[in-house]
């Protein structure tokens, strides 16, 4: 998972969108802690700023207003191909030959390997190893008149998962590939005029949509910290170009084949943002409702694994009519431990993470709250935290299915083997987590709690159907473009 921001503002607008860019990347910051950057557009040249570390401390005060212009992207990283260095962050960027361009890339391509061999001088031309930096170059290269037309030409090649912000010198351009499966949203900063931007429904010029910024933006709830109006989802296979005082022009690339990942609605986003029409957290405790349904048990409180797990916990409280308790306390400075970029720093982050409250949990009975298990790692120490505190029982119920297979699509679980479901039954991990039960909420279960058909998502890594089918080497893709430059003769 990566989050993805773009902001265009009008010119003369008094603000910059560097400011702005940032500021709602701080609200996708869940969705990517590697490494965070930002690139701007003065109308003649651009610039990037790039680094390893948390938004808060590579975007600062003190490097955002060296960036100037009235166009801006920003990404926050969560690897799926290549590893966690300086020159893999994003946006990337490319000057050349043909056009100036930078791209900040959510998702994954599956037909890496292919798109290498179109592009001149194939790996040593890449200064980085990401896919991203594959479609930079090839955006880069493409005879075209404009970027919109290199990416007309380049896009019905590629396959896999991507949301895009695309900046040129000129404009922003957003991208959702043909099945959806990442999603991307455009906004509206209702007049945003030159004494800074203005709060919704308060501009200087109502009549002038001239005046207006627009945004893009991974999640509705970076529109939200800057001010901005949810005008719709980006639709899969839609390009959407803006341009300062213009409205948002759309081209359509592809036939929209709709499969947007439903891990998004059930763990990903933040449960402020909206996403099919839903509210996240309402959704995930309708999931909550369906869970009590599906997988009832006698206990003294039901209790979340903070804080993901905490709309679904409130749902099955209120579905069993068990207490709903905080069991848990968590320190909000540390990340997601499933998006940590190793199993070492997965491990260490839980045991700063989580701390029990042994005045609550301690005689009690535990239903036990969680969004998914994955390798169970996780899960396992949760459990044995909470019985070290005192807890006579754990019942862990999970608001989503098993994860029997791996994700192609832009999660970074591309090995069966590393999914303890593909490998086990629930009575074995119910006994490797040191649970007294388990349930987990079936398929059937979570779309009755998004009240929304299956032919609307991608379920792969729970049904093993893949929306865009994968190739049979996709397993080792994640460092494909490290591997050796071989000389050919």
């Amino acid at each position: 998972m990566c989050g993805v921001f773009g902001a265009v503002l009008p010119r003369g607008s008094g603000t910059e969108a560097a400011a702005v860019a940032a500021l709602g990347l701080f609200a996708l910051q869940h969705r990517g802690q590697e490494s965070a950057g930002l690139a701007v557009s003065d109308g003649e040249q651009l610039m990037l700023y790039k680094d390893l570390g948390m938004i808060s401390t590579v975007l600062d005060e003190r490097r955002i207003p060296s960036l100037r212009g009235d166009l801006a992207i920003a990404h926050c990283r969560y690897s799926t191909t290549g590893s966690t260095i300086w020159e893999n962050a994003q946006p990337t960027l490319r000057l050349g030959p043909r056009r100036a361009l930078a791209v900040g890339h959510n998702g994954n391509l599956i037909n890496t390997r292919e798109l290498l061999t179109q592009l001149e001088g194939g790996r040593s031309r890449l200064p980085a190893s990401t896919d991203t930096e594959l479609l930079t170059a090839l955006l880069a290269d493409e005879p075209a008149a404009d970027t919109v037309e290199a990416l007309l030409n380049v896009l019905p090649r590629v396959r896999g998962a991507y949301s895009l912000v695309v900046l040129d010198t000129k404009r922003v351009i957003g991208v959702r590939d043909p099945h959806g499966f990442r999603p991307l949203v455009l906004g509206r900063i209702p007049d945003a005029g030159p004494t800074g931007l203005a709060e919704p429904g308060e501009g200087l010029w109502p009549n002038d949509p001239g005046r207006d910024g627009w945004v893009l933006a991974s999640e509705t709830a970076a529109l939200d910290i800057v001010g901005a109006e949810l005008i719709r989802d980006v639709e899969p296979g839609e390009l959407v170009i803006l341009e300062p005082g213009h409205e948002p022009r759309s081209v359509r690339f592809s036939p929209p084949n709709p499969a947007l990942c439903v891990f998004e609605l059930i763990y990903f986003a933040r449960p402020d943002s909206y996403m099919e029409g839903r509210n996240l957290y309402e959704a995930r405790r309708q999931m909550g409702i369906q869970l009590a349904g599906e997988h009832p048990t006698i206990a003294d409180m039901v209790m979340p694994v903070p804080d993901t797990g905490a709309p679904a916990a409130a749902g099955y409280a209120e579905a069993s009519g068990i207490p709903y308790r905080e069991g848990l306390v968590r320190n909000r400075y540390t990340g997601r431990t499933f998006i940590q970029p190793s199993q070492t720093m997965r491990q260490r982050g839980v045991t700063i993470k989580l701390n029990p409250l042994r005045e609550v949990v301690r005689g009690r009975r535990l239903v036990v709250v969680d969004d998914s298990i994955v390798r169970g790692t996780t899960t396992k120490q949760i459990v044995a935290l909470l019985r070290k505190a005192g807890a006579t029982e754990v019942h862990v119920r999970i608001s989503a299915p098993p994860i029997f297979h791996p994700c192609f699509y832009g999660i970074d679980t591309q090995i069966e083997t590393e999914l303890i479901a593909a490998r086990n039954t629930i009575p074995e991990i119910r006994d490797f987590i040191g649970a007294d039960s388990l349930g987990y909420l079936s398929i059937k279960g979570v779309l009755a709690g998004l009240g929304l058909p299956y032919e609307q998502f991608c379920f792969a890594c729970f049904d093993g159907h893949y929306p865009d089918p994968v190739p049979y080497d996709a397993a080792s893709h994640k460092f494909m473009l490290e591997e050796p430059v071989v000389a050919r003769g």
